[in-house]
């Protein structure tokens, strides 16, 4: 439990954090979630859309430190392959 000011305050803080963490990661899983769907209905325009909006959403979970930046980068490489193969 916490003690002093500064660890009540620092308490406060980081259960803001997780809320934001927690939306942001959310978001983040919704963009995925939609390039999966597309990648399964075989629909390369579609797929290749939504990977586009996946994009920046996933590099802003690395600025924001929700992500780990090797995380995000693998993710995006083998959506982006994924993706090509099926407009092939």
């Amino acid at each position: 439990m916490a003690n002093t000011p500064q660890s009540k305050k620092r308490a406060r803080q980081n259960e803001r954090r997780n809320d934001v963490n927690k939306a942001r990661r959310s978001r983040i899983r919704t963009f995925l979630r939609k390039v999966e769907e597309a990648l399964a209905s075989g629909s390369a325009d579609t797929a290749a859309t939504a990977l586009r909006a996946a994009q920046p959403e996933l590099a802003r979970g690395v600025t924001k430190g929700v992500l780990h930046k090797n995380t995000v980068a693998r993710k995006m490489s083998r959506l982006a392959s994924r993706v090509k193969a099926l407009a092939v």
